[in-house]
């Protein structure tokens, strides 16, 4: 119904980017969740983040688990006949996402990607995410937005550079067409609003377009540079051998500090090539050219010996990273546009 109907209606609209939502209740159907419920408890448990616990994937764990007696006991073969008629019981009319692109600078070290919220709380009063949405919801006048980027930095990095590629799904906006000056000037609004963060490249992008940011991710390149402490005192002819560094191999299990929210793993990563720039005999400059995806921080202080090599190994003394820097993110999307 909602494929037929929905091709049908925008073609007597002549209008294909609108969408009808119809909400139906049927006792039949309230009776099935149940029966799912019966079926496998442990797969349908509420959670903070979803408004029902009969999601396409609890479904699927459900029906894994359950054997075939059992489940044509709660579901026979064939159906039995409903007793009601489903009531329709609201019509909504949404206009389909429309996606908007571009590259972002942070220029800040106490500025999360996304809204910092830990145990119900908020520990930063802002984010890149919300300082670029707010004036691009407005400008839409929409309902909402899913944002994501190629890779995150962490709270205390800066990503300088031509930015990092940023994408944002925007739902039912009211207002969808913008032209190239238009655009521009919402970006102009955007970098008048902070001096954390300047976008550049903001342009409006088809759904397909998207997925190039993601694709080959792990095969691109991403340079930075950061300032390095040591324990021992070191000279400037202690570190020009890193220079001459190429193509090293980590094996990288996942940091202590992420291990919370991903999974246990080693992880290859390579890191390019290296350059050094001496400080004093305490502190040099590192740029590194790194596959994406390596752990830079890691890499730097060994993480308690979960990253090898690491630097500490290749000086032979203790190291520690005390700022970093995204210097470029090796994606070549979106499309440049010039100033």
């Amino acid at each position: 119904f909602k494929w037929i109907m929905q091709g049908l209606v925008a073609k007597e609209l002549g209008d294909d980017r609108i969408i009808f939502k119809l909400p139906v209740f049927c006792t039949q159907t309230v009776t099935s969740c149940e029966y799912d419920a019966i079926m496998c408890p442990d797969c349908f448990k509420p959670t903070k983040n979803k408004q029902s616990v009969f999601t396409r994937m609890a479904v699927i764990k459900a029906l894994e688990k359950t054997s075939d007696g059992r489940f044509l006991k709660l579901y026979p073969c064939p159906p039995v006949q409903p007793s009601s008629s489903c009531s329709l019981q609201d019509i909504q009319c949404l206009h389909t996402s429309v996606f908007v692109a571009g590259r972002y600078n942070k220029f800040c070290r106490s500025l999360p990607q996304t809204p910092w919220v830990i145990d119900g709380e908020r520990r930063m009063e802002s984010s890149v995410e919300e300082l670029i949405a707010a004036p691009i919801l407005s400008a839409f006048r929409a309902n909402g937005f899913n944002f994501s980027s190629s890779g995150r930095e962490d709270v205390d990095v800066r990503t300088l550079g031509n930015g990092r590629p940023f994408a944002m799904e925007i739902l039912n906006p009211h207002k969808s067409r913008f032209n190239r000056a238009e655009m521009k000037q919402l970006q102009e609004t955007i970098n008048k609003s902070s001096d954390k963060i300047r976008v550049r490249d903001l342009q409006v992008v088809s759904r397909e377009a998207m997925s190039r940011m993601k694709e080959g991710e792990e095969e691109k390149t991403k340079s930075y540079t950061a300032l390095i402490w040591t324990q021992k005192p070191i000279r400037s002819e202690d570190i020009t051998f890193i220079d001459d560094i190429k193509e090293l191999t980590l094996d990288q299990k996942t940091p202590l500090r992420v291990l919370h929210r991903r999974a246990l793993a080693v992880r290859q990563r390579v890191i390019h090539s290296m350059n050094t720039r001496f400080l004093d005999p305490h502190h040099f400059y590192l740029g590194l050219k790194t596959q994406a995806g390596t752990y830079i921080k890691e890499f730097v202080h060994g993480d308690f010996g979960r990253t090898n090599p690491n630097l500490c190994q290749l000086l032979k003394t203790d190291t520690d990273i005390l700022e970093l820097d995204v210097e470029s993110v090796d994606v070549d999307w979106p499309p440049a546009i010039p100033e």
